[in-house]
């Protein structure tokens, strides 16, 4: 009976329940494991789990539900899962609230929205789906996947109506497409995904098959058509780093298209901006992948340095251009390299077409024309120069035009032949105007590890004026270098070089017509042919190999001086704890004038004490020990013995200096009174009739007489002073003096006699530097005899500047045991302004009272041009070089070329 009763009464309580639940809520029903019912039945709570259902096809489980009858809300919670039957939308979340009333569901937390008809996906932190609207918006880290394209829209709010797939997305939006390679970063989209339109609004970057970078404003993308476009100013960037400003653009992206307006491009934005190409375009139609453009009104800036003139603006003006691979031509174009003014330019080349080909490094003109300040000069039918950006082209060369009294008028043509990557060759043929030709070649080849030149000329029918005769003369230069990548050593370099004249004036006659070359003799008397090798590591090195010395100055048999072998080894200094212990070795085999042999190694030691005597007194002081090992061997010769002979001779040197400064409110004066004792035990080598000179600059160095066989001889103390005063405010503004002077016990001498300090007491040597301003500069150099009544050395130079008037005068004067030299030159110039100055120079012979040369010269020079105006007279005679006097007109366009006429 009891068991009767207690199902009575469930069975009671659950159609109580569901009565009332059907009765008195026809908007949801509920399923649900436990049901509380309170404030007069207004306010229904679900635990356990359960469901919700609507009559217009919403279900919603949860863990918890809690019903307001008098708001028709609903919240469910834990768990919660939303099902749209009717409209394909399925959410999960944390939380959810349904206004049943306006039809608002409202979602928070760990939110997933589906939409299966559209198999999109939205997660964001809070959602609102407005069922009759067929509306959802999305709010603060929203992600928005359209699973079947393979897209991702990302913002801090979207708008996504699910009925005909419209979506505006606000606030930092990225949306990016896996399949077309494609991201937008922006302020707002609107996405119209069944148009396949998107529309921008605000600051918009797009990346574009990770190749092209778009930053724009209010950009349009059409997805069914791949392209994108705008009306706003807009930056692209390609992944070789050159950069598109364009006005508008209307992008193809799958042929990689580009129309567009107002264009300036920028090649190679990763350099400075003055280092970089720039060119401008009025409008163009540019096929990025196929590098062609068509374009109109076109300009073109070279980079700066283009032509090594940062002051250039080399650049291209077109009516229209078009760009095929390479190669961009422009009609009816202008070149020039002046600067940018209001005016005209300084030069031009006027052409029916121009074309730049970087493939081939080159500019041609078609119908070209040079004008010069805006008139016709020059014309060519065809012309073309090699682009100046590169240093490796085959072409011709600048030409040159020059004169001389010797050999008459001259022409020549360059011209650059490239045989490979690392080989080239320049064949230079001149001819000149008294029926002589010249070929010079020169052949350069630069492998991995070595490097080798040659240059050959050949000068065909050369008539000597003191033979009268016509004669083949030549020239061979040559240098080979290369690093031997010896193991045991961080450097082993190997040198092999050749000079040879079949004339003694060659270099003198034609050095001037040759073309510029790094193995052309530095000195057109001297030559040096041989070889040398250099080795080193830590501790010390090497440096060995074998010279030819031919002065062309002396007769055939004594002209030649060889130095076979010769070594010098260096080791590296040794600390000790008292001082530094330094060794090196020298050693050659010469022999000069036919018969003269010279065979010596010498061995030097020294040590230099690091200790400072008297230092707690202010005075600086050193000493050190210097050892020489000298093995010799002679003939012919008075400095060694026919037999060998070993000799060991040494030297002591103490040094002392007292440094005393004054320190005033505008000056700082120094000065430091210095002593240099020297102790010799031996003797010498006899080198009295050496030439040797001592200055102050060199007089308290120990190897004063640059002698590497032998010690200064006897015993000597050396006193010098330097004073330096000097403005503190302005450290230009100075004047320097230094005097010094060698004493010694007795005269010596195998000392040379030019040095004077062979006697007692040598000369006082000075000098006087003085700097009263930018525009004042004198530097004074004297040698007084020891009896201080006669000036055997006085050298003078000052520069003066007065606002654009420079003259510099050198003055050089010797008498006595020193020399016998009169020298004066000078070298002076006005500027007119920035573009015109005159300048003349001349140097005079005092001793034998002759003129040597007169040099005035008038120039023109701007940024792109250079003319001048030069008279030069010579009296200078040497051989086959007879005194000149010629009026030379130059004139130079850079980069073009330049050209000189003389008038004799």
């Amino acid at each position: 009976m009891k068991n009767s009763i207690k199902i009575f009464f469930i069975f009671f309580l659950l159609n109580l329940y569901l009565f009332s639940n059907a009765s008195s809520n026809e908007i949801f029903k509920f399923e649900v494991s436990e049901i509380q019912i309170t404030q007069n039945g207004n306010l229904i709570k679900g635990y356990n789990g359960g469901k919700a259902t609507t009559n217009n096809g919403i279900s919603i489980k949860a863990n918890e539900f809690e019903y307001n009858k008098l708001l028709t809300s609903l919240d469910a919670y834990e768990n919660v899962e939303l099902e749209d039957k009717n409209r394909g939308i399925f959410i999960s979340s944390d939380n959810i609230t349904y206004l049943k009333n306006s039809e608002i569901i409202t979602a928070k937390g760990n939110i997933k929205l589906k939409d299966k008809r559209n198999n999109i996906l939205i997660s964001a932190d809070q959602i609102s789906y407005y069922v009759n609207q067929k509306k959802i918006v999305a709010k603060k880290s929203v992600i928005i996947e359209d699973l079947k394209n393979n897209q991702t829209l990302k913002a801090n709010e979207i708008i996504y109506f699910h009925n005909n797939l419209e979506i505006i997305a606000n606030t930092d939006v990225e949306l990016s497409d896996k399949k077309k390679d494609l991201i937008i970063n922006t302020d707002k989209i609107k996405y119209q995904k069944k148009m396949g339109k998107i529309i921008t609004t605000g600051k918009t970057e797009a990346i574009i098959h990770s190749k092209y970078k778009f930053n724009s404003k209010n950009v349009v993308f059409l997805e069914n058509e791949m392209r994108i476009s705008s009306f706003k100013k807009t930056n692209i960037l390609d992944n070789n780093f050159t950069s598109f400003e364009v006005g508008s653009f209307d992008f193809d992206i799958i042929n990689e298209l580009l129309k567009a307006t107002d264009i300036k491009i920028i090649e190679n934005i990763r350099v400075q901006i003055d280092q970089s190409n720039k060119l401008y375009f009025e409008t163009g139609f540019f096929d990025l992948k196929n590098r062609k453009f068509d374009a109109t009104k076109a300009e073109i800036n070279f980079k700066r340095n283009l032509f090594n003139r940062k002051e250039n603006n080399p650049r291209l003006y077109g009516v229209s251009s078009k760009q095929r691979g390479e190669v961009t031509s422009l009609k009816k174009a202008v070149f020039t390299s002046c600067k940018k003014t209001d005016d005209c330019p300084v030069w031009r080349f006027e052409a029916s077409e121009i074309k730049h080909d970087k493939l081939k490094k080159q500019i041609s003109y078609k119908d070209a024309v040079l004008k010069i300040y805006d008139l016709p000069v020059f014309y060519f039918p065809k012309f073309f120069h090699p682009d100046p950006s590169v240093k490796r082209q085959s072409g011709f060369l600048q030409p040159n035009l020059k004169s001389s009294n010797n050999l008459g008028s001259s022409l020549s043509i360059p011209y650059f032949y490239t045989i490979s990557d690392n080989k080239d060759l320049t064949i230079n043929p001149i001819l000149f105007s008294k029926n002589t030709q010249m070929l010079q070649n020169e052949y350069r080849q630069k492998n991995k590890n070595s490097s080798f030149i040659v240059d050959i000329g050949i000068v065909n029918n050369f008539k000597s004026p003191s033979t009268n005769k016509k004669k083949n003369i030549n020239h061979l230069f040559g240098k080979f270098e290369s690093e031997l990548g010896l193991k045991n050593f961080s450097i082993s370099n190997l040198n092999i070089f050749l000079e040879r004249v079949s004339k003694d004036t060659y270099l003198k006659l034609f050095g001037d017509n040759l073309s510029d070359s790094e193995i052309l003799p530095k000195n057109s008397d001297n030559l040096n042919s041989g070889f040398n090798i250099f080795l080193e590591d830590n501790n010390y090195s090497i440096y060995t190999g074998a010279n030819v010395y031919e002065d062309l100055t002396k007769m055939q048999n004594d002209r030649y001086q060889y130095v076979l072998p010769f070594y010098n080894f260096s080791r590296n200094a040794i600390e000790t704890k008292y001082g530094y212990l330094n060794f090196s070795s020298i050693g050659d085999n010469t022999l000069d004038n036919t018969n003269k042999v010279k065979t010596k190694i010498i061995n030097d030691t020294n040590f230099k004490f690091n200790s400072h005597i008297f230092e707690n007194l202010g005075v600086k002081s050193n000493l050190n020990f210097y050892f020489k090992n000298l093995n010799s061997l002679g003939k012919n010769v008075s400095e060694y013995k026919s037999s060998p002979q070993i000799e060991l001779q040494s030297l002591i040197e103490f040094n002392s200096e007292l440094p005393l400064i004054k320190i005033s409110k505008m000056n700082n004066e120094i000065l430091i009174p210095r002593a240099s004792l020297r102790l010799n035990p031996g003797d010498m080598k006899n080198y009295a009739t050496s030439e040797r000179k001592i200055n102050i600059g060199n007089i308290f160095d120990i190897n004063r007489l640059g002698l590497n066989d032998t010690f200064e001889s006897g015993n000597s103390i050396t006193l010098g002073v330097d004073y330096k005063k000097e403005n503190k405010n302005n450290k230009d503004n100075f004047l320097e003096l230094k005097m010094g002077s060698v004493f010694r016990d007795n005269e010596e001498s195998n000392i040379p006699s030019q040095s004077t300090l062979n006697q007692k007491n040598s000369n006082l040597f000075g000098s006087i530097n003085y700097r009263a301003s930018e525009n004042l500069k004198i530097d004074y150099n004297f040698a007084i005899d020891d009896k201080i009544d006669k000036f055997e050395h006085n050298s003078i130079e000052i520069d003066l500047s007065l606002n654009n008037f420079v003259t510099t005068f050198n003055f050089i004067e010797e008498d006595s045991e020193i020399g016998n030299t009169n020298i004066f030159e000078n070298t002076t110039s006005y500027k007119f302004n920035d573009a015109n100055t005159l300048t003349f120079k001349t140097r005079r012979n005092r001793e034998i009272n002759l003129t040597e040369y007169y040099d005035l010269v008038y120039e023109y020079k701007n940024d792109c041009l250079t003319a001048g105006i030069r008279f030069n007279k010579t009296f200078y005679e040497d051989r086959e070089l007879k005194p000149s006097e010629n009026l030379m007109f130059t004139i130079s366009f850079y980069p073009i070329t330049s050209f000189e006429q003389s008038i004799k």
